[in-house]
This record gives structure tokens, C-alpha cells and sequence, in this order.
């Protein structure tokens, strides 16, 4: 007989056809090693006798017990997201949305306040002011650019403040620690602290060390770089505190996120080529934007690492890679159908919210429809995420649409 013996002494033919097929005794060796992780699809976990099942301890990675705490897959997964963004915990949620939300929810309760940054993530914001409103917590907004604005809006209900660099769309990058030092200043003798928490996405791990900049959560979207297919839906809540990671994983295992096993594969898949797309589309997307600058009809383009950018200087002096966005506002007299004519000429370019994945999108944006502060540009800004195509097809796709922009 080939592989491990049977362990029972009881003969197969004496079961049910269905009983042998769900019982069958074999066990594969366990000694099997390749470069992919295993794949663990499960809900049910299996003890070998009581006391092994009340003694096994999910919190810590030690065993499992139940399929939503936690498969050698998502264990993996997860530890794998901690090293990358330097933490030490990582809980994975279903969304990079759902990771916010975890975060809120974990940290606030009624008679709380959040603060954001008028350059959040648009769905962060509607959370605060929605389903977070309802539950008695309020949220004030700062302009990131400047921290005595962020200074000015704490207040003595103020627990937990979003970062985010470079700003959602518009991608202006704050002084990070200069924030972080603010937050650092009003926590001096509150008994519950303020809680930092920066939205990582743009900076993936790579560009950005956020509990190097004093941040205490690092929120990502794996959807983007760490996926790279744009086919998985997926966010990850590091952390380096145990006593806040254990808040947030209890509020996780009660909220009952889980995320797939296959989601969790393709994850797992795309980590070991992330960098080398990070920094392939950094560099395409800088040459695309410096280019875009010099076209007529552009009245401004946004990149941190663009001289004259917002926040260029902080992006020097903090980050170490740009990401694959950029974000043009085209001269006034261009008008909004216009910027719509654009968009719908470009080929490559195609139209899709999200970015981080192989094939270049766009999306146009009313801009102060987003802000509670005033925008001083033109209202309408296009933002290109750049992909993994040749960077003259791309440079040739938004030349033939430019054409389409020039005022009639």
C-alpha cells in the first residue's frame, strides 16, 4: 500500500457508500513544499477531542477553530501584509471600504468625533457623515495641507483622525509628520487617546513607511497594488500596538469579515511582483504626467513628484516612489463637455473606477462637488492611472485625444 496507512481497523465495506466517501480514512503527507501558499477552503475546522477544542487560541495565530477567524491561507496573507507595511498584527476585511469601516467602528462610539482630510477617500467621508452621523458620532473636515487646521478642529471629543497621502484624486501630499505631530501634542494628558490612522493605499508598503512616520494604523486597499489583477476586492488594517490590534480584531470577529480563500490566493500571488510594478508604473506615470504639463489647454497637473505640485516638498522629504496617478485640470475655457469628448476619444485609456491593475483607466471628476473647501481650479479634473502598457502607446493615445479638447 502507497502513503500513509490507514489508522482505523474497521473494514471499509462495513460504511455506506456516502459515509466512506466523507470519512475516508487516508491523510496525505504533510510534507509538501512549493512556492505557492495552499489554498484552505473552509467554515467547519475539526478537533481532534474536547479538549483540544477549548484549548486552541485563534487571536494569536496559534490554531484554528472556525473557517471566518482564520485558514493557513488568510494567516499567511496577513502576516505577509504586516511585513510589507512594517507593522507587527494585520486583520484583512472584505474591501478596502470595509477596512475603514473596521477601523471607525472598532475605535469610536457615540458622543465621539473623526477628523478628515478634505482630500479623503469620497466614501469615508459619506460613512462619517451617514451611517456614522446616525450613531451619534460626529466628524469634522481639515484641510491636510495645513496642520493648524488640523490643530484648530481637535477638540476634547476628538479620538480618531484619518491621514491620507497623496489626497484621493487630487493627490496633493501632506507634511505627514508635521500632522502626526499635532495629534502627538493634544494626546498629552487625555486618558483616551487619538487614535492616527492613514489610508496607505497609494503608498502600498513601498513608498511609504507609516509607523515610521508615527502613524498607529495603516489602512490599505489590497484591491490595488498588492492584488495587481484588478479582479479581487480586498482591505488589510496593520497595526503595531498589540492592545489596539486586539481592539480591532475582537470588533473584526464580531462584525463576522471574513474574506475568501481564492481572493486570498490572488493576493497572495500578486505580493512578490509588487514592487516591480509599483515602481514600473511610478516611472511611466511621471514621464506621462511631465508631458501632459507642457500640452496646450492643460492649465495644471497633479503629481507629488512634479515641482510646484501640492505638497512636493513633503513628498520629498517622506515618501520614496510617486505610485501610478496623476490628475490634469485643463484651462478654464475648455468646458466640461469637452473634458467629457476626451475622455470618451481615449483607446488605451479606458474608463473604470480603481487603478493598480495591468490596464490604464481614467475618470473625470467635479472636484468641488467632493470638497466642504473651497477648489481654486477649474472644476473639472481627469485622473489617469497609469497600467502596465508600453509608455509611447499611452503617450500616443492621450495625444490623438487631445485633439478632441481644444475649445469650438
Amino acid at each position: 500500500m502507497f502513503g500513509p496507512e490507514r489508522t482505523d481497523d474497521r473494514p471499509r465495506e462495513t460504511a455506506g457508500l456516502a459515509t466512506t466517501l466523507i470519512h475516508h480514512p487516508y491523510q496525505p503527507p504533510a510534507t509538501f513544499e512549493a512556492v505557492p501558499v495552499g489554498v484552505y477552503k473552509a467554515s467547519t475546522v475539526l478537533f481532534p477531542n474536547v479538549a483540544a477544542m477549548r484549548a486552541r487560541r485563534w487571536q494569536d495565530k496559534s490554531g484554528y477553530t472556525y473557517g471566518l477567524h482564520g485558514t493557513p491561507t488568510t494567516f499567511t496573507l496577513e502576516e505577509r501584509i504586516a511585513a510589507l507595511e512594517g507593522g507587527r498584527y494585520c486583520v484583512l476585511a472584505p474591501s478596502g471600504l470595509a477596512a475603514i469601516a473596521l477601523v471607525d467602528l472598532a475605535l469610536l462610539r457615540a458622543g465621539d468625533e473623526v477628523l478628515l482630510p478634505d482630500n479623503a477617500y469620497g466614501p469615508n467621508k459619506a460613512l462619517a457623515a451617514h451611517e456614522l452621523a446616525q450613531w451619534g458620532i460626529g466628524h469634522r473636515i481639515y484641510d491636510p495641507m495645513d496642520p493648524a487646521d488640523l490643530a484648530a478642529a481637535i477638540t476634547p471629543r476628538t479620538r480618531l483622525v484619518w491621514l491620507e497621502a497623496a489626497g484621493s484624486v487630487t493627490l496633493e501630499f501632506p507634511d505627514l509628520p508635521a500632522l502626526v505631530a499635532v495629534v502627538q501634542q493634544a494626546n498629552r494628558g487625555r486618558q483616551r487617546p487619538i487614535v492616527t490612522a492613514l489610508d496607505d493605499t497609494w503608498g502600498a508598503g513601498v513608498a511609504l513607511r507609516p509607523f515610521e512616520l508615527g502613524v498607529d494604523v495603516a489602512m490599505q486597499a489590497l484591491t490595488k497594488y498588492p492584488s495587481g489583477g484588478a479582479d479581487v476586492l480586498m482591505g488589510a488594517v496593520v497595526t503595531r500596538d498589540e492592545a489596539l490590534h486586539h481592539t480591532l480584531l475582537m470588533t473584526h470577529m464580531r462584525l463576522g469579515l471574513g474574506v475568501g480563500a481564492n481572493d486570498a490566493e490572488a493576493v497572495l500571488r500578486g505580493l512578490p511582483s509588487l514592487p516591480l510594478r509599483y515602481r514600473a508604473q511610478d516611472a511611466a506615470a511621471r514621464e506621462l504626467a511631465s508631458w501632459m504639463q507642457r500640452q496646450p489647454w492643460v492649465a495644471r497637473v497633479f503629481h507629488p513628484a512634479l515641482p510646484g505640485s501640492p505638497g512636493h516638498e513633503a513628498w520629498r522629504r517622506n515618501a520614496n516612489g510617486a505610485a501610478a496617478l496623476f490628475s490634469v485640470v485643463f484651462d478654464p475655457a475648455v468646458s466640461p463637455e469637452r473634458v467629457d469628448a476626451f475622455c470618451d476619444a481615449l483607446r488605451c485609456f479606458r474608463l473604470g473606477y480603481s487603478w493598480a491593475g495591468p490596464m490604464s483607466l481614467c475618470m473625470p471628476y467635479d472636484v468641488p462637488q467632493m470638497r466642504v473647501r473651497p477648489w481654486p481650479y477649474p472644476p473639472r479634473l481627469v485622473r489617469f492611472a497609469v497600467g502596465l502598457e508600453e509608455v509611447e502607446d499611452l503617450r500616443a493615445d492621450l495625444a490623438q485625444a487631445l485633439q478632441t479638447i481644444e475649445p469650438h
